[in-house]
């Protein structure tokens, strides 16, 4: 009992949301001169992506149409998806309209990529989205600080753990979920030269 108690409060805890919201606010500072820039770009690049896919999903479960903001069927993951995708695509044009900081515009365009794909996957199978998000900010972490990032990695095993435990997804759904998105940042960052710069 204690063990599905820490694995539901490291699932709830290290979740997608939490973890692109903290993504995105180190790379808006990262990627700019003041305090000011940084918490701008965060703001726009967080209302374009993260909160309105958290605001609908906790509408979605209040209505009834998902289980869960955290749990839910790979069928209920669809609209999902589909939201995520456009909002993505919006985000990646407003951020290169806007000029945002490359890192970030880099970031957005690994994110839809990585959606695209997921979102082809979940016709026929599950991946788990928590260690593919975790997957995916721990990768972006060492590419970005280098061996200071590499402390990140500490939370992948944990969050991997957790969405075993609860039994809501199998070894091979962490373990593709995770390997899928970290190669596509990988794949997206030196196709944009931000890679071994």
């Amino acid at each position: 009992m204690m063990r599905e108690r820490l694995a539901r409060l490291t699932s709830n805890i290290l979740n997608p949301f939490l973890v692109s919201f903290g993504v995105i606010v180190l790379l808006a500072f990262e990627s700019t001169p003041t305090t000011g820039a940084a918490l701008k770009w965060a703001a726009i690049a967080v209302g374009l992506s993260v909160l309105p896919v958290f605001i609908v999903v906790v509408y979605l479960v209040r209505r009834k149409k998902l289980d869960g903001i955290f749990v839910n069927p790979r069928a209920q993951r669809t609209k999902i998806y589909l939201l995520a995708t456009f909002l993505a695509v919006v985000a990646c044009a407003v951020l290169v309209s806007l000029e945002a900081p490359r890192l970030l515009e880099v970031t957005f365009l690994a994110g839809l990529a990585a959606i695209v794909v997921f979102m082809l996957i979940n016709l026929f199978w599950k991946i788990s989205l928590h260690t593919a998000f975790m997957s995916a900010a721990v990768t972006v972490m060492i590419i970005v600080y280098g061996a200071t990032g590499a402390w990140t990695l500490a939370l992948l095993p944990p969050v991997a753990w957790a969405r075993i435990e609860t039994k809501l997804h199998s070894p091979p759904q962490v373990g593709v979920g995770a390997l899928l998105s970290a190669a596509i940042v990988v794949i997206v960052f030196w196709s944009f030269g931000i890679l071994g710069r």
